[in-house]
């Protein structure tokens, strides 16, 4: 499976007990939608190749989870899981429309500000644990540009742009010597 037929579901923070389970963040409005799931498709730090683990158990509370891998049996085993990313394919979504997106929609969609026009395209979200950000390439520079009402206006999925107000001096800040 490739990483762009998938969406981040959430990801490994830490271990659980002593036989292998691990605590995952499930980031997502609804992780209850989650509950049945038979397999994820796990990325390391560092790898770029996904790798499937099944599912034994998984029990959810809020938007953490308690999970269980099948060949995951050892505290030392869970312990090398810790940090990488939970992936899904993008299947499993609920198609949306109108305003409402998914952040991986935004991906390679054009910037276009209010006031300066089409700027560059969205190559990648960050997700912070504070803050969501959008990167955009805008004249060979990569620019963050973060995701709230204020900034980020609307998406319009026909044209494929994400319709902005960037702060005065943001796009100064990253073409700076």
């Amino acid at each position: 499976m490739k990483i762009d037929a998938c969406f981040q579901l959430g990801y490994i923070t830490g271990t659980h007990g002593l036989n292998g389970e691990v605590h995952v963040f499930l980031d997502t409005d609804l992780p209850e939608n989650y509950k049945d799931l038979e397999s994820v498709f796990l990325l390391a730090k560092g790898e770029n190749t996904l790798v499937p683990f099944f599912v034994d158990h998984l029990k959810i509370k809020g938007s953490k989870a308690v999970v269980k891998f099948e060949e995951v049996t050892s505290l030392s085993q869970a312990d090398k899981l810790t940090g990488s990313a939970l992936y899904l394919p993008l299947s499993f979504l609920t198609p949306l429309e109108g305003a409402d997106f998914y952040f991986h929609e935004l991906v390679n969609c054009k910037v276009v500000d209010h006031h300066l026009g089409e700027l560059g395209l969205v190559v990648s979200i960050y997700h912070h644990s504070s803050q969501v950000l959008l990167v955009m390439d805008y004249q060979e520079h990569e620019v963050l540009i973060p995701y709230t009402q204020e900034i980020v206006l609307g998406f319009d999925r026909e044209h494929q742009r994400v319709q902005v107000s960037l702060p005065d001096g943001l796009l100064e800040v990253y073409l700076g010597d």
